[in-house]
């Protein structure tokens, strides 16, 4: 094969080809030890060639290529809880590469034994009760091995990416780099992991996880910043609540379901609610919070992304790009927000039950008087055809009443309803409403209005109720879990192009501006409570009243 490669004046095959070779291995292995360089027809040293082909029989010895995931801040909080635990979960179902191995790198001074006693204590069996779960942590553990070192010293990446070698062998090496660190130096690692510690036969990925910046400059700036090592393709930003079970849902549940495609539009449809309470405040940690704030902690990326996907005009396939071009259209059809159209407000100290919870700027992590909202509510209108004219609102606040994300969707009342007397002057109550609630305790349901049995007319709202743990007791995988596997995978649907970003900071950068250089108060709500009365006015505003006060539904 190799003389019949020296002698041709053609070029050399490509890799493909190269893999459709059947010869022995241990005779093209043989037949790869250079003799004295030579020159072929065409000008080419011998020596040059069987260099080359060197490596393509290393890709035929193996072609099974190896994933290195390194989790850059591995000693915080996110890593512990979340990433380890989402990567266990990975290769406990057989969703992992064969060959990989997982790399902390952070400051802290830790051996690689310390690092597994750290990751062992966060990880569990949830997925299954099966007797061999012991045994698939202690194997997954193995492949987890720890380097320290700054964050902006391209000696300690280099040093990294020595080791990283060194577990991968001669197979064809691909890279993922998860940035569990803060903002501010996003940066430095890129910058000294991409040059000192990419790969050089395969793919380098960088996830990042957000903030993505304060505002338009800022997220333009890091975004700037990020390609000047590396390409957009290799910029994974994630957002892990579209990694969520029901929000991934929405479009199968639209664009699969004839019942609801051709209702969902201002004719039938007339408020959407997407809501995300919490029933904690900061609880000593409002440093990180008190500088963002509600808006741009979970408004502009979370609630923001779910409207977008809900909104979207039918993609032209499943891709990545398709799915996000139309997410961006949304986003770019919206109309600016309006200062009058947005209540903001904060928690204070309240106590319930003989237990006193502290107000918010009683955390000792938060400067005194500060006016940065923990709570946010806001109207906001998509200026096109299938939308105009329907309030899309959010609420979004800490120390709530309950622990909960879901997306309420309102449809109008019926013309000349037939029913109306039975349901008195309320409207409302015979007003049908598809819930999707997303956490906890995942579920799908439609509020119809029902005859209830007996001799007399009487109406009642019913539920049509798909509750996720009843129908399915598979354990739901953590969105996180989700989001790491189509990194590795490539798949980018779920993670934000940069012009989605710009287009979702394009939309609120104005109302924060707004809201800082006006240094605008907070409404004050008791800790535990539903929120400020203000959200409520916003909502009569535009003749809406929230879904989520009705306490338990199913």
């Amino acid at each position: 094969i190799l003389s019949a490669l020296l002698s041709s004046p053609c070029s050399l095959p490509n890799p493909e080809d190269a893999l459709l070779v059947k010869a022995p291995m241990d005779a093209v292995e043989n037949a790869v030890t250079p003799a004295a360089p030579s020159t072929v027809a065409n000008g080419t040293s011998s020596a040059i060639i069987v260099e080359e082909f060197e490596d393509l029989a290393s890709l035929v010895r193996d072609d099974e290529a190896s994933v290195s995931i390194t989790v850059v801040g591995a000693s915080g909080d996110l890593a512990k809880k979340k990433i380890f635990p989402a990567l266990f979960a990975l290769y406990y179902e057989g969703c992992l590469p064969k060959h990989f191995s997982i790399f902390g790198y952070a400051r802290s001074k830790m051996t690689d034994a310390e690092l597994r006693d750290m990751v062992s204590k966060t990880l569990t069996c949830r997925i299954d009760k099966r007797e061999n779960c012991s045994e698939k942590m202690e194997e997954f553990l193995k492949r987890c091995f720890y380097h320290s070192g700054q964050y902006d010293s391209e000696e300690d990446f280099k040093e990294l990416g020595k080791k990283i070698k060194q577990h991968e062998g001669p197979r064809v090496s691909n890279h993922l780099f998860y940035l569990s660190i803060p903002p501010n130096i996003f940066l430095d690692v890129v910058k000294c992991a991409s040059k000192s510690a990419s790969s050089v036969s395969g793919w380098t990925r960088v996830i990042v996880e957000k903030p993505f910046g304060r505002d338009s400059e800022s997220s333009a700036a890091l975004t700037k910043g990020l390609k000047q090592y590396l390409t957009e393709d290799q910029i994974f930003r994630i957002d892990h609540y579209l990694g969520k079970e029901l929000v991934e849902n929405l479009s199968v549940l639209r664009f699969s379901n004839l019942v609801f495609e051709p209702l969902w539009s201002r004719q039938y449809i007339r408020n959407v609610q997407l809501i995300f309470s919490e029933d904690f405040g900061t609880e000593g940690r409002g440093g990180y919070f008190d500088s963002y704030g509600i808006i741009r902690d979970i408004m502009q990326n979370h609630l923001l992304q779910i409207l977008a996907l809900f909104a979207m005009e039918t993609p032209i396939s499943l891709e990545a790009e398709d799915i996000r071009n139309e997410k961006v259209k949304v986003l770019r059809s919206m109309k600016p927000l309006r200062l009058e159209d947005v209540v903001i407000g904060q928690y204070k100290s309240h106590t319930k039950g003989g237990i006193t919870y502290p107000g918010y700027t009683e955390d000792k992590t938060v400067p005194k008087g500060s006016l940065t909202p923990t709570f946010a509510a806001a109207a906001l209108f998509i200026n096109n055809a299938r939308w105009d004219g329907v309030p899309f609102l959010m609420k979004a606040g800490k120390a709530l009443h309950t622990k909960q994300a879901e997306i309420r969707v309102q449809f109008r009342h019926v013309p000349g309803n037939l029913y109306k007397g039975s349901f008195g002057t309320d409207l409302d109550r015979a007003t049908n409403e598809l819930v999707i609630r997303v956490q906890p305790d995942e579920g799908i349901y439609l509020k119809i209005n029902n005859k209830i049995p007996g001799l007399g007319m009487r109406l009642d709202r019913s539920n049509l109720n798909l509750h996720y743990a009843a129908r399915y007791p598979k354990e739901i995988p953590d969105a996180y879990e989700r989001l790491l596997l189509d990194a590795i995978e490539g798949e980018r649907r779920l993670f934000i192009r940069s012009d989605e970003l710009d287009a979702a900071w394009e939309l609120f950068t104005p109302l924060l501006k707004e809201l800082e250089q006006k240094r605008m108060a907070p409404e004050l709500y008791p800790y535990g409570s539903r929120g400020p009365v203000g959200a409520h006015y916003l909502a009569a505003k535009y003749n809406v009243r929230w879904g989520d006060l009705g306490g338990s539904e199913h």
